[in-house]
């Protein structure tokens, strides 16, 4: 009889170290924040080729500066804080400059090939959070000129700011970014990061008892451009 309750008793402490260290452990051994959103790199990068005036649209782009857009944000799962980065290939885009002034600019993404490393949280992301099926692409668009003649032309890069329009979940707000540029040969790459408040956008973080997510984080891109 001692014996059972001996291995009973060594069952049910298993269980509440299961319960008390599990969120623990998993923080500790398990769960990794996702490597930071994608910003131009001058790796390979040549001296400025051409003027800077003309039609560029947004392309692909080669490694290291390939385009992609998305989110940062921190949240607690399982117990642990991580930082997620979803993103996407699918953007799409054009620039206008003029007397070495940005006058127009546009980038679109498609919501639902945003993607992280877990395809239970995309799926959360693709319907209860963004509601992709009504609202599938988010925007930004320029408003105002953008001053593009300091930038420089040896390979590194230069940053300016931007005012624009976000539009996310077809809520549009303005918002304001420090852009970085690399012109190398002839191209043009750009990121930035723009911090957002989720809710001014209709976002309702998740909140389900197992995962709990910031209400505020940053909107991504890094888009590469080459002549119209």
């Amino acid at each position: 009889m001692s014996r059972r309750w001996w291995v009973l008793g060594g069952i049910a402490v298993v269980a509440v170290l299961a319960v008390v260290a599990g969120p623990w452990v998993y923080g500790t051994w398990i769960a990794e924040d996702d490597a930071p959103a994608a910003s131009v790199s001058t790796s390979g990068a040549q001296p400025a080729t051409g003027e800077v005036n003309g039609r560029w649209v947004v392309d692909a782009g080669l490694p290291p500066n390939e385009t992609a857009a998305g989110y940062t944000v921190h949240e607690i799962l399982n117990g642990a804080s991580v930082t997620v980065v979803g993103s996407t290939g699918e953007v799409s885009g054009s620039a206008t400059v003029e007397a070495e002034k940005l006058t127009a600019g546009e980038i679109t993404v498609q919501v639902a090939s945003i993607a992280t490393d877990d395809p239970r949280r995309d799926g959360q992301f693709d319907t209860r959070v963004m509601s992709t099926g009504e609202f599938p692409t988010a925007t930004f668009v320029v408003d105002g000129p953008v001053d593009l003649s300091g930038l420089p032309r040896d390979g590194t890069t230069g940053t300016v700011t931007a005012t624009g329009t976000l539009t996310i979940k077809g809520v549009a707000r303005p918002v304001t970014v420090d852009v970085e540029v690399l012109r190398s040969g002839d191209s043009l790459v750009a990121s930035g990061s723009i911090p957002v408040t989720w809710t001014d956008f209709g976002v309702q973080p998740p909140s389900l008892g197992f995962v709990t997510v910031d209400g505020s984080g940053t909107v991504d891109f890094l888009v590469s451009l080459r002549r119209a």
